[in-house]
This record gives structure tokens, C-alpha cells and sequence, in this order.
């Protein structure tokens, strides 16, 4: 049965695949379980993507502009095809999509810039902490931010890609939980860390990566971040349900009129997280880890690509942070009604969407992308709804 959709954006290193087939295959998992789609442009070796998918023997196909236009006109959806940026790390939504229309239980997010852990059985322990029951460690904070590298912040001194700067200097609370409602879980990384452009800079780097670098000493216990606390979910190691994503759109980043880039697995992390407040669910974090070789380039780069987005990055959590969605009311314990799935993401999606999309936001440089956020958000959420109401598509349609 091919229940795991592997989403890999790449316009470089598509030859990561092999290293996470192999550690599949050397852990003994059953890689006929995979469907790896590639999210690519057209000026890449396509012929050369799917070649390397026949030699691995493992199921998939790859997904250029082109191909991706083709998929949205033969299911009536191309009004939809605007909501996948091209040449963006948010074409991953495209994956979602393919993951909503497909028969799949799971979804993974692999960066092509990441490699496995030889000791770590990458999709084997992912979907583990997905089926996790038990006690785990929840991490809190004065600030209502938990940084994903708390576990050694004395030594290193980092705050992750996403981290408030309002909210850093916080102080770290502690706590055992009983866990059985994970529907995310988070790999960290080692090597590269994943840090925005001004803390690459403080740190010394001018090409992109940082002069401070992270080992699997670093790392400690599994971990979960309490209830109303808000974390940076990075998609370069993620594996998720398929359930969350009416909540998980990546939004639409680098390809607007603000030039805001950078965020968009950022933002899509404080909505799931939200969404998980509310309905219960958990987002789980650790092992396993992957090895993030992060490709020299210009620091300056990054930080004009992040600079537009930083002053809302610092105020979007709070924007959303009391959302409910119509009939919950304000305040109530985070617990699941009987059944909860899909359309309760959904629900609380709809509600942030809506508080963005109406919002005044004219005292923030760039506030009115927000409002456009909040529109894109609620146009995920019906091309969802369409792409439930379409034929389906027998035999899939390409673009050369």
C-alpha cells in the first residue's frame, strides 16, 4: 500500500532522493510505501528526475510550472493555479494538493539540501511519533515561544528562522505531558542551522550559512511545545497527517507586490499550531534528525528576501492567537469534539483566514499583506472544497 507522499521542492539537488530511499531500505522500511513527487520548474533536468525515480524503483512523478498548470486545468481548477508561487520553496502547497487528491495517509517535507542520519530510520521514527502515546516533555516560555534549540541555548546562543525578536531572552519552562494526538512531527537538524539572515550576520557569515554549526550532541529528549505556546515549524524534515492540511497551506511568499519571502513554512506553522490548540492535537519535535548542507550564497540575499516580512513576523501569532472558529467558544479547554478531522482544520483555518483578510493592518510596514494572506488562506480552503467536488482524473495529465 503507497500511503507516504515525500513532497521535495528542488531546482538543485534532486539526487537527495537516493540517500533517503537508501536509509529506508537499510532500516527495513517498505519503500513501496513511497510516492515521491518532485516539485520542480521547467528549466530542470525533468527526463533526468523521473529516470532517477525508475532506477530507485520506487513509485512517483515530478511536477514542473508546466505540469502543475496541466494537473489544476484537468481537474476544472486552473482559477486555483495562482495559489502555487513559481520558483518559490511554497510550491510544497502544490504537493499538498497532489496529497488531498491522492490516497495518502501521510505526507513528508524533504529540502534537497537535507541528507538522512545513518543512525536515524528516518520515515520509520516519523511515522512512529505520529502513532506516539505516552509521556513526553512539554517546553514553555514567559514568552509564549519556544525555541526549537532551547536543549543547548547556552552554548550556542541560536534562535531558529521565524523566532520572534520580541521574544527572545525568554525564560524556559518545563513539564511532563501525556501525549496521544500527534498529528505533526518535526525533525531538527544538524550541521547548517536554520537561521534567518540578520542572526547569520551576527553570527559572523556572509554566505548564507552561519559560522556556528549543530551536532546530534546538541539535541536532547523529544519534546512538545505546551498548549499556547507558538514554535518556528521548519518543512526541510517534517512529516505530517494528512488531516492537517486545511491548516497547512505554505503561503505565498517571494512572488508578490510586498516582496515578502521567507516565511512561508514559518507562518504555516503558528496556524497549525493554533489549529492544534484548539482541536487538541500535538506537534511533535526531535529525532529524526537530518543533516542540513545549506549551499553558500549571499547572506544579503536572504536578508533582502526576509527584510520586508520581519516587522509582521513579530505580530502575526498575535493576531490569530485568540481565533476560534463559530460555536467554540472563547477560552474553552483544547479538546477535541468526537470525530474531529478535516473540517474543523478547516474551521479554525477559515476563522484566522477572515481575521486577516479584514484586518487593519496600516500601522506595520508592508500590513497589507496580510489582508492578502488572509485571502490566499481562504482560497485554499476552496480549491479544497472543489477539488473534493472533482472528477477524478484517471490518467494523469502532463505538459512538456
Amino acid at each position: 500500500m503507497t500511503d507516504c507522499c515525500v513532497i521535495v521542492p528542488t531546482i538543485r539537488q534532486p539526487e537527495c532522493v537516493r540517500a533517503y530511499v537508501e536509509n529506508a531500505r537499510a532500516n527495513g522500511f517498505d519503500t513501496d510505501r513511497l510516492h515521491v513527487l518532485l516539485v520542480t520548474e521547467e528549466f530542470c533536468d525533468i527526463a533526468g528526475m523521473e529516470a532517477m525515480l525508475d532506477e530507485l524503483g520506487v513509485d512517483g512523478e515530478v511536477f514542473d510550472g508546466p505540469r502543475r498548470d496541466a494537473w489544476f486545468e484537468a481537474r476544472g481548477l486552473a482559477e486555483y493555479a495562482d495559489l502555487i508561487p513559481a520558483a518559490s520553496h511554497a510550491e510544497t502547497s502544490f504537493g499538498l494538493l497532489y496529497l488531498w487528491a491522492g490516497d495518502f495517509e501521510y505526507g513528508f517535507l524533504v529540502d534537497d539540501d537535507t541528507l538522512p542520519h545513518d543512525d536515524h530510520d528516518f520515515f520509520g521514527r516519523h511515522l512512529r511519533n505520529l502513532a506516539f502515546e505516552g509521556e513526553v516533555e512539554a517546553v514553555d516560555s514567559d514568552e509564549r515561544w519556544v525555541n526549537v534549540l532551547y536543549q543547548n541555548a547556552d552554548e550556542l546562543g541560536l534562535y531558529p528562522r521565524g523566532y520572534p525578536y520580541g521574544a527572545m531572552d525568554e525564560t524556559v519552562e518545563t513539564d511532563r505531558v501525556v501525549v496521544d494526538d500527534v498529528v505533526a512531527s518535526q525533525g531538527l537538524w544538524t550541521n547548517v542551522p536554520d537561521l534567518d539572515a540578520v542572526r547569520i550576520l551576527m553570527d559572523g557569515d556572509l554566505e548564507g550559512q552561519a559560522q556556528t554549526r549543530t551536532s546530534a550532541a546538541d539535541y536532547g529528549e523529544d519534546f512538545v511545545a505546551a498548549r499556547g505556546s507558538y514554535l518556528t515549524v521548519c518543512s526541510m524534515n517534517l512529516a505530517f497527517r494528512r488531516e492537517v492540511i486545511p491548516a497547512f497551506y505554505q503561503l505565498p511568499m517571494d512572488d508578490n507586490e510586498w516582496a515578502v519571502g521567507r516565511f512561508d513554512d514559518i507562518w504555516s506553522g503558528v496556524f497549525l499550531k493554533r489549529a492544534c490548540d484548539v482541536l487538541g492535537k500535538r506537534i511533535y519535535n526531535g529525532a529524526p534528525l537530518c543533516e542540513h548542507n545549506k549551499a553558500p550564497r549571499s547572506t544579503f540575499s536572504d536578508l533582502n528576501n526576509e527584510v520586508a516580512g520581519l516587522e509582521l513576523n513579530e505580530h502575526l501569532w498575535e493576531i490569530v492567537d485568540d481565533v476560534e472558529p463559530p460555536g467554540r467558544r472563547e477560552g474553552r479547554a483544547a479538546r477535541p469534539r468526537d470525530g474531529a478531522g478535516a473540517d474543523d482544520y478547516a474551521a479554525v483555518f477559515a476563522a484566522m483566514g477572515e481575521r486577516l483578510a479584514a484586518g487593519d493592518f496600516s500601522d506595520y510596514e508592508n500590513g497589507a499583506f496580510l489582508n492578502h494572506v488572509g485571502e490566499t488562506m481562504l482560497e485554499w480552503l476552496d480549491c479544497l472544497s472543489a477539488l473534493d467536488a472533482a472528477e477524478p482524473v484517471a490518467t494523469e495529465v502532463t505538459a512538456d
